[in-house]
């Protein structure tokens, strides 16, 4: 069976580091531990798990502090967690499973990353990540911020999830910091970096920047597919939110230059039309967003809730208002198969009641 080393790199984390790392700790063969500052008790936690914990000073560059993590680990393959992250007990099984069956000439081991939860705990934002990697394929991780390993070479995909579990803001203006000092140094960015760079501009309400932020990215033309379909929708966030309703309506529609529409743009769609109180157009969209097709290439940011739960709710407002009660009824049912203690399926409930 390979082997494998977990490789992180962490700050001030004597909170999440134990968390993380018993979620994991016998699913690996080596732990490895990267300290960029830390001014808490985040070594001695370290300590506790592996003595293989070193230094690292921080300059701004994500990249360069996981290439120095990754170049410490000796196992057959190298795998990275945030401390905040967790593997849950199913998902250590399906770890388990398919570290046993893993082919040691794959180059690149993908892995579901859960970043956000509904109120049931399910992920309500999934994405994938290059979460292994073979240590004697060489390969590096690049970008100061967001920084990613392209997979290449053999690439598996599997089943077992990581869960980001956060348990505080961090540093919210981390990100946009590094970005501006890069542009300040002179530093053309790169497609995907100006993408995350449009996104962190937009997060501190710099709406205006943003939006030409995108734009330049979508223009540019040499952007991830996955990424220009976000674009689209992160565009269109924008200019609704600066009140330009048809530049909003304009970058929804963008997107299907891309393909036929994901779940997530056709609930945008829906809820453009939803908040013109355009029920018969909006009911329209929600409706395909439940058969749209998962077409795309694996890696794309997903909102599971939009393939079910947030159309089959907004579906039974529509009829609602298109005067079909009892279909509106039969959606609010289905989105209560789903979700069972949703507020809003029982508040439906009681309302049709009452009718």
């Amino acid at each position: 069976m390979p082997s494998i080393s977990l490789c992180m790199i962490v700050k001030n984390e004597e909170r999440n580091l134990p968390r993380c790392l018993d979620s994991v700790q016998d699913l690996v063969d080596e732990i490895v531990i990267v300290d960029t500052g830390s001014s808490d008790a985040t070594r001695a936690a370290a300590l506790r798990y592996t003595h293989r914990v070193y230094d690292f000073t921080w300059r701004d560059d994500f990249a360069a502090a996981r290439n120095f993590a990754f170049d410490q680990g000796t196992m057959d393959y190298l795998m990275w967690l945030d401390a905040d992250d967790v593997l849950e007990e199913a998902d250590r099984e399906r770890f388990r499973r398919e570290k046993a069956g893993l082919d040691p000439a794959v180059d690149v081991v993908m892995m579901p990353y859960h970043t956000a939860f509904d109120g049931t705990g399910a992920p309500a934002f999934t994405c994938e990540r290059e979460r292994l990697v073979r240590r004697e394929a060489g390969l590096r991780w690049e970008g100061e911020v967001h920084e990613v390993i392209a997979p290449t070479g053999r690439v598996a995909h599997w089943t077992a999830a990581v869960s980001h579990r956060k348990t505080g803001p961090g540093d919210p203006d981390r990100n946009l910091r590094i970005y501006e000092g890069l542009l300040a140094a002179g530093k053309a960015l790169s497609p995907r970096a100006r993408f995350y760079y449009a996104r962190e501009l937009s997060a501190h309400g710099r709406e205006e920047e943003a939006a030409a932020q995108l734009e330049l990215f979508l223009s540019d033309g040499r952007g991830w597919v996955e990424n220009a379909l976000q674009a689209c929708l992160d565009l269109a966030g924008c200019y609704e939110r600066l009140g330009r309703e048809e530049d909003a309506f304009s970058a929804l529609v963008r997107g299907l230059w891309y393909g036929p529409p994901r779940p997530e743009a056709c609930c945008e769609l829906g809820r453009f039309f939803f908040r013109r109180e355009d029920w018969l157009s909006a009911a329209y969209w929600y409706g395909r967003a439940l058969d749209a097709p998962d077409w795309g290439e694996p890696g794309g940011f997903k909102q599971p809730g939009c393939r079910d739960y947030i159309p089959l709710l907004q579906l039974c407002v529509c009829h609602y208002h298109l005067g079909d009660r009892a279909l509106a009824a039969e959606y609010n049912e289905r989105a209560g198969a789903v979700q069972p203690d949703s507020a809003a399926v029982a508040f439906n409930r009681g309302f049709f009641a009452g009718v």
